[in-house]
């Protein structure tokens, strides 16, 4: 092997490393979504995993994050804002990165 390969695999490693980082820290901070959310709906602490779960779930219908904050103003309806529902999406982004990274 060059010189050259083991570049390409130490990047191609790399990068399949951020990606499944990005989606663990992606659905660690959706189920900090929809347990922030659920407390703002008064919801039992199972109801509140139950709902967190349904979320997650919430994130595979399409690219980006639109699907999961479609799924939280609809549900919270007058409880919150785009503008606060799209801040706690940053804030619990940062969070959830942090946590993963702080587990390694």
């Amino acid at each position: 092997m060059t010189t050259f390969d083991d570049r390409e695999n130490a990047f191609e490693a790399k990068f399949a490393l951020d990606a499944q980082m990005q989606f663990r820290a992606e659905a660690r901070r959706n189920k900090l979504l929809g347990l922030w959310a659920a407390g703002l709906m008064g919801k039992s602490e199972t109801e509140a995993a139950a709902y967190a779960k349904e979320v997650i779930a919430a994130d595979f219908e399409e690219a980006g994050d639109e699907d999961v904050y479609r799924k939280l103003a609809g549900d919270l309806g007058a409880l919150a804002d785009e503008a606060t529902i799209r801040a706690k999406m940053a804030e619990l982004k940062a969070v959830a990165k942090k946590q993963i990274v702080d587990e390694i």
